[in-house]
């Protein structure tokens, strides 16, 4: 094969594509489930993807600097020769990967014309590929430190259509199967990429949190009607403020965006801890009523303030969710053994379930097992996912223990 134009090693992130924040990447090829698995690998490593199919590309990179269009050929050489002909009639000033077969003919041929156009050809990412090749191919072009992100508007991203619902498994410790999944907000910024909330979400006293609440439940709803499509019904679970329940019409918002379908047996919402104390019987209250709707009300990142649970009396609560502080190194710290054996024990004491969160070493997960917790839930069984990546990996393969 001909030697191609520029070596990865020799583009620092500084120069790749002179930007200043994280590099975009392109993706265009014909096959969605291809596109699907690049698109997940380069955002893990921190850049920002766009999926331009095979008939975006002009759309998606006119008038626009994208650092990188990585370039299938499932549609055959004269479409990627059109391509290769749009970024260069577009002034497309990145660079270009093919990913390809290296004995397909026409591979040559593409670079030689992607040089004739003045393109930026980076050497031949040969198929078929795995992760470990994807990101090795890339790994000098990506970030090589977090990006300091901004506060970020959550009404605009709310306009813009950037926010989405990420969903992370909750692990039954005896059966070591699914038993539902959190629901956390994200936002996928043109610029910024993935945003974690801690740069958007308002104050809950802010008005706009109420339209925030607002989309979590619908697109929970959305998500859960797809996830029932091919797995039936799965327990997911929602974060809302407890200030919304302040709100004589909450409940009955909440209620009209459930899933209207005969498979689906309830939805849990999360309420923080730390919102307890001067709101126990704000809690109660919408704890009961929500039970009438198949609704739990689950207590989430429970902590120091865990004492607080023996003065409620009566308990409407069906779970109750340990904070990541005190789970955590669990496995080598007396002391947390000893808080989370307390609130466990109490916990059965409630008849509410247990939840430890944060989870991510073996270690961590056998201790917390020994201690009682009912679910687990952390990295050591998966991150949260978008919706399709967790409809198509984490529901459709058994849980792994590492």
């Amino acid at each position: 094969m001909m030697n191609q134009q520029l070596s990865p090693s020799a583009v620092s992130l500084h120069e790749f594509g002179r930007r200043r924040v994280r590099p975009s990447v392109l993706i265009a090829d014909d096959k969605p489930h291809i596109r699907d698995f690049v698109r997940e690998a380069l955002e893990d490593m921190g850049f920002i993807v766009e999926d331009g199919g095979g008939d975006r590309l002009v759309n998606l990179t006119a008038g626009r600097r994208m650092d990188l269009v990585m370039l299938g050929l499932s549609a055959g050489g004269i479409a990627a020769g059109r391509a290769l002909e749009t970024l260069a009639a577009t002034g497309f000033d990145g660079q270009v990967m093919i990913f390809a077969s290296a004995d397909l003919p026409m591979v040559d041929a593409l670079f030689e014309l992607g040089t004739q156009l003045g393109l930026a050809m980076l050497p031949l990412l040969p198929t078929p590929f795995s992760d470990t090749t994807l990101r090795k191919a890339v790994a000098c072009l990506a970030p090589q430190e977090p990006v300091a992100l901004p506060t970020l508007d959550a009404a605009q991203a709310l306009r813009a259509g950037w926010l989405e619902l990420w969903y992370q498994p909750k692990v039954d410790v005896r059966s070591l199967t699914i038993a539902g999944a959190e629901g956390l907000i994200r936002m996928r910024h043109p610029t910024w990429g993935i945003v974690p909330p801690a740069n958007f979400l308002p104050d809950p006293h802010d008005p706009n949190f109420a339209e925030l609440s607002f989309f979590v439940m619908s697109q929970a709803a959305a998500d859960w009607s797809e996830f029932a499509a091919d797995h039936g019904h799965i327990e997911l679970a929602i974060n809302l403020p407890l200030t919304y329940f302040n709100d004589p019409l909450a409940i009955e918002s909440l209620v009209l965006r459930l899933p209207q379908h005969h498979a689906f047996e309830g939805l849990i919402v999360e309420i923080n801890a730390s919102d307890l104390a001067g709101n126990i019987e704000l809690a109660k209250n919408a704890a009961r009523q929500l039970r009438y709707f198949n609704i739990g009300l689950s207590i989430d990142d429970v902590g120091a303030e865990w004492p607080l649970l023996m003065e409620i009396g009566e308990c409407p609560f069906v779970e109750i969710k340990v904070d990541r502080a005190f789970v955590d190194g669990v496995a080598s710290d007396r002391l947390k053994q000893t808080t989370c054996r307390s609130i466990v024990d109490l916990a059965d004491q409630l008849g509410a379930r247990t939840v430890a969160e944060g989870v991510e070493t073996r270690a961590d997960f056998v201790m917390a097992r020994e201690l009682g917790f009912d679910l687990i839930q952390g990295f050591f069984f998966g991150k949260p996912t978008e919706a399709r990546k967790f409809a198509r990996r984490t529901l459709r393969e058994p849980v792994k223990i590492n």
